[in-house]
């Protein structure tokens, strides 16, 4: 059974879980109306995708545990970017932020001894030790490229590839 701060406190990120979906829903609807960069507005579908899993998965855990899973509304993210190269620092910093949200779940359930919430929320530290990893990669790359219309091109054509590979580490 979950206390009630632990519920409210995985609620809260099922709020930050959906937000992440939808911030990544609104960079790929943004990335597919700019000419040449398929690949990257795949990338953003793709783990728009992935955000709604993790929600889902967290939604789950709460109702199995005896909570009650709360289904949140969101703030409207931003829609449009300056580049593409603003687009991803902007990811970076939202992953940052989502780390930072599990590593207080964690700290709760540490705190409340709660340690099946615990060895659930392991999987969420795992996973987004890759997605900042991969947030700066795409970063490091795209401050390589600097305005190299040519290197864009490479990015794009080599997103998924880099992408899949990072998140198999």
């Amino acid at each position: 059974m979950l206390s009630k701060t632990m519920q409210e406190a995985l609620n809260e990120q099922v709020r930050i879980e959906a937000e992440s979906s939808q911030v990544y829903l609104a960079m790929a609807s943004w990335a597919e109306i700019q000419p040449g960069i398929d690949n990257i507005t795949a990338f953003f579908y793709r783990h728009s995708d992935e955000e709604r899993m993790h929600m889902l998965k967290l939604i789950h855990f709460i109702n199995d545990r005896g909570g009650f899973a709360v289904v949140p509304a969101l703030k409207q993210p931003a829609l449009t970017f300056p580049s593409i190269k603003h687009a991803f620092e902007s990811l970076l910093k939202h992953e940052i932020m989502v780390s930072e949200s599990i590593n207080h779940l964690v700290d709760i359930a540490l705190q409340e001894k709660d340690y099946a919430t615990h060895n659930f929320l392991q999987w969420y530290v795992a996973e987004q030790i890759e997605e900042e990893a991969l947030a700066r990669t795409m970063n490091d790359k795209l401050e390589l490229i600097g305005d190299d219309k040519g290197g864009l091109y490479l990015f794009d054509k080599d997103i998924l590839t880099v992408s899949v590979v990072e998140e198999e580490l």
